[in-house]
């Protein structure tokens, strides 16, 4: 199983960091090829942020300093960009809504991973999907949107932004390569000047046809379980709950 990226520094401990990961992953029940692999980017991680030295900025805050739980998920995705461009490996963008995940989704997000060393995924905050599709999205709450999308192998990390569009939270991140789906055209993304600046690339991969949250919610509503609670209301002049 190979390394994601060459990591230059102390290698004292990554040995042990790597067996520690994968007991643990092993324990949580997951497979060997997902453990070892989880195991190998720790031991590469702890080796690139400096080993044993960075041994005490990883012990967990107390409550009373805890950063809030809504900036928590950018502040690592922050340093992880920074520390896979430091070990010299490409850092990989990605962002949208994803509300209600679907294959369309799966398919951008796994393309994009196989381009760089690491996947940063952009996720609109609730109060932007809100502005952006209505008041009726999101369907899933932004938390939810998060854990669901870390589940996901091929992304590394998950940041949040709270404005329409990503440029403040890219002008952070920096990202070597800025994905996006095969149906926004590329002049149309306001963010692609800003990545551009930098030496960034903007690149659209292909989008599968027909996987739409609006589509997928549609139909849901239209179920026969879901149409038949409104006929029944109808009947007798409750609304289904």
């Amino acid at each position: 199983m190979p390394s994601p990226v060459t990591a230059e520094g102390d290698a004292c401990g990554a040995g042990d960091r790597f067996a520690a990961t994968a007991a643990g992953l092993l324990a949580d029940g997951e497979l060997v090829e997902t453990a070892v692999r989880g195991a190998v980017h720790a031991a590469t991680r702890y080796v690139a942020e400096g080993g044993i030295r960075s041994v005490a900025m990883e012990i967990p805050p107390t409550e009373s300093s805890a950063p809030p739980s809504d900036t928590g998920p950018t502040d690592d995705a922050l340093r992880t960009a920074a520390r896979v461009r430091a070990a010299g490996g490409t850092v990989v963008a990605a962002g949208g809504c994803f509300d209600l995940l679907h294959a369309g989704h799966v398919a951008l997000l796994q393309a994009a991973r196989r381009t760089g060393d690491c996947l940063v995924v952009c996720v609109n905050s609730d109060a932007s999907v809100r502005r952006r599709k209505g008041d009726g999205r999101p369907l899933v709450p932004q938390a939810d949107r998060i854990r669901v999308l870390r589940a996901l192998e091929c992304v590394d990390t998950v940041a949040v932004f709270d404005e329409d569009t990503p440029e403040r939270l890219l002008a952070e991140l920096r990202p070597h390569i800025w994905a996006k789906g095969g149906d926004y055209a590329r002049t149309s993304l306001p963010e692609a000047p800003l990545v551009e600046s930098w030496g960034g690339q903007v690149v659209l991969f292909p989008y599968l046809d027909g996987r739409s949250t609006t589509r997928i919610a549609e139909r849901a509503a239209l179920t026969p379980h879901t149409a038949g609670l409104r006929s029944k209301a109808a009947g007798s002049g409750r609304r289904p709950r």
